[in-house]
């Protein structure tokens, strides 16, 4: 199973560092969206405020951090809420069948799977007691 969070680990963390610096360097074409669809407003927005840049720094950073076993929950913390805005964009903005396109279902189902691989390491987030050891003296 080991191996196995490490080949996802490294293929979200591929994903998310080529498109990352994809952004800042260009050496992929980006497709443009369709005229008049909502997808143009929004980028004009988020990228001419900086905002999208903002963004990939993010996506490169944690693409890193889940690369290596050490800080995979760091780069986990960083890319869900990064995914979930893919997903969310793809299903309000795009809208259709956009969310099922196999690059959103990719890194959706990688990111999943890494929670699920490291579930333990998540639990004290969603938990409302606090740990025994802060009231300790």
């Amino acid at each position: 199973m080991n191996k196995i969070t490490n080949i996802v680990a490294g293929l979200l963390g591929l994903v998310f560092l080529v498109f990352g610096l994809n952004f800042f360097l260009h050496f992929l074409p980006m497709p443009t969206p369709p005229e008049g669809s909502l997808a143009i407003p929004f980028f004009q927005a988020t990228a001419g405020s900086g905002f999208l840049a903002f963004v990939k720094v993010f996506e490169i950073v944690g693409a890193f951090l889940v690369a290596f076993p050490q800080t995979r929950s760091w780069g986990v913390l960083i890319l869900m809420p990064i995914i979930l805005n893919i997903l969310a964009f793809n299903l309000f903005i795009v809208g259709g069948l956009a969310v099922f396109q196999p690059s959103v279902v990719l890194v959706t189902v990688l990111g999943a799977y890494l929670i699920w691989a490291d579930w333990s390491k998540y639990q004290g987030l969603l938990s409302n007691s606090e740990p025994k050891e802060a009231y300790a003296s």
